[in-house]
């Protein structure tokens, strides 16, 4: 039986993190390569407490088939959540924001079309636009966020540009407030709708970050955020704010994929983020949070040579590595697992013209005993890795990219 592929499918391709993640499950590994929360912030008593009364007071419905909506009193706590002012019937529940992007891009992308992106930009946002077939163009980007400049000059037919104001992935960055306001008024200038992606947003460490662009100018944004880095990621839930003239694509989009996301995990949020659960949680993850990237942080200052050079996140969950010119972050790994350490080269994060020595750390699953121990055995391998470069296919092989 011969099956034929559709042209799009020729257009998927593996994700290298999760490619990556395979390695690391060899014994013995310290991995920096997982976008993951760490385990520890897992509200598992709560969830078993939420868990029993939904199934005691609500079973039936909460096992039924739902609306693709969403459950109306987590559409509510969401809308309520946001700090501009959110009709909940403007909150789409989705699977995760991953299927958010998946939704943006069947409604919002047709082949040909341009696309604007961060440079870099997260790569699961790259896997879900490739296979609608646009042209993906990155925009110029520094510490403080997006090139206006850049984005003007590449914004003539463009659908939407995708961005992640907060404590990025991959680079840990913060859009600062002045390059937001330029951003918001420069896009409502070009007319360019905006999709804000904000999973990270409520894990900063000091200071809040500034106001979403979709505040801003909610008419010409998408805005998507997530439960996976607040609670858990295996709930699957996720959300969208769309305009109301959007909106209702979006949700056939939905009913098309799934139905609705799953209504048990919905009920169960509700009732753990009841008496506000959150104010006193997430505190707790962002003080976890900040002295893992500070143990990183000194790690890094300890025992990286002078010319590898990396950035101060101010929330998040990673920062953003440099390696000496002439060195590949793609040849280095094999050498660091050698080691007993991962990393994800950065490469994978940009739509072109890839900075082949930069690299993703996350500082979050390992702990500070693993962190030292990750960081100055990385150490000794780009000391190590300086003569020769070129072992390019064993790397292709490890991460099985093509």
């Amino acid at each position: 039986m011969h099956w034929t592929q559709a042209r799009r499918a020729t257009k998927m391709n593996p994700s290298v993190i999760r490619e990556i993640l395979k390695v690391t499950e060899k014994p013995g590994i310290i991995s920096f390569a997982g976008g993951l929360p760490s385990p520890r912030t897992f509200p598992v008593a709560a969830f078993r407490e939420a868990c029993d009364k939904v199934l005691r007071e609500d079973g039936h419905a909460a096992l039924q088939y739902a609306a693709s909506e969403g459950y109306g009193p987590l559409r509510e706590m969401v809308a309520d959540m946001l700090p501009w002012d959110v009709d909940p019937a403007q909150v789409l529940i989705t699977t995760g924001s991953q299927q958010g992007l998946d939704l943006v891009a069947k409604i919002l992308i047709d082949a040909g079309s341009r696309v604007l992106v961060e440079t870099p930009t997260y790569l699961g946002a790259l896997q879900a636009f490739t296979p609608m077939e646009p042209e993906i163009v990155g925009v110029g980007s520094d510490a403080e966020g997006v090139d206006i400049a850049d984005l003007a000059n590449k914004a003539a037919g463009a659908r939407f540009f995708y961005v992640l104001p907060n404590f990025q992935n991959p680079t840990g960055r913060t859009m600062s407030e002045a390059r937001r306001a330029a951003l918001s008024a420069e896009a409502a200038r070009l007319g360019l709708p905006i999709v804000e992606d904000n999973p990270y947003g409520d894990l900063w460490f000091d200071v809040p970050p500034p106001l979403p662009l979709t505040a801003r100018n909610p008419e010409g944004c998408v805005y998507m955020g997530s439960f996976s880095k607040i609670l858990a990621p295996g709930l699957r839930l996720g959300f969208l704010v769309a305009p109301k003239s959007l909106y209702p694509k979006l949700l056939q989009a939905k009913q098309a994929a799934d139905l609705h996301t799953p209504g048990f995990n919905q009920r169960m949020v509700v009732e753990t983020m009841k008496d506000h659960f959150l104010d006193r949680h997430v505190p707790t993850i962002r003080a976890l949070y900040k002295s893992q990237r500070d143990a990183m942080l000194a790690a890094l200052k300890r025992e990286m040579p002078d010319d590898v050079s990396w950035n101060t996140p101010d929330g998040g969950m990673f920062l953003w590595a440099r390696l000496p010119e002439g060195m590949s972050a793609v040849a280095l790994l094999p050498k660091a697992v050698e080691k007993n350490v991962a990393f994800v080269p950065g490469a994978a994060f940009y739509a072109d013209n890839a900075d082949e020595r930069s690299l993703r750390l996350s500082f979050v699953t390992a702990s500070i005993e693993q962190i030292n121990t990750g960081v100055a055995a990385l150490a000794a391998a780009i000391r190590e890795s300086r003569p020769a470069q070129s072992e390019t296919a064993n790397t292709a092989q490890l991460i099985g990219a093509k």
